[in-house]
């Protein structure tokens, strides 16, 4: 891979790093400044469903970063667009759906098929 492909990818992952985070911070702002008070508890229960859904989608934004800032060592390192098994390049249009991949698409496609057949 080319070195300003590298550097577009390092400036993406650490973009959507930037983007996460600011998310989180906003919701944990809310969350913080919105104490209500419901007398329906049905308007309560929504609220906790709201917050609870809300608090999920940090948790998931927290695993993304986990593997941004693996993909991003894997950029320091040298291995990031190559297909863990394989080894063969990692397809410019997979890694710019979806940067922290470590799989090429026929590599993936079969794992999930595998996983399909197992049950998994």
């Amino acid at each position: 891979m080319e070195a300003k492909d590298l550097e577009f990818f390092k400036e993406y992952l650490t973009q959507m790093i930037d983007d996460i985070q600011r998310q989180g911070e906003a919701t944990i702002e809310e969350m913080s400044d919105n104490v209500e008070y419901y007398s329906d508890p049905a308007d309560r229960a929504s609220a906790e469903s709201d917050r609870t859904f809300t608090l999920r989608l940090r948790d998931r934004d927290r695993k993304l970063i986990k593997k941004i800032n693996e993909a991003l060592d894997r950029i320091e390192d040298g291995t990031f667009g190559v297909c863990e098994d394989c080894d063969e390049e990692i397809g410019i249009p997979r890694l710019k759906a979806r940067p922290m991949t470590t799989l090429c698409i026929e590599c993936k496609s079969r794992r999930e098929e595998e996983e399909r057949l197992r049950g998994d």
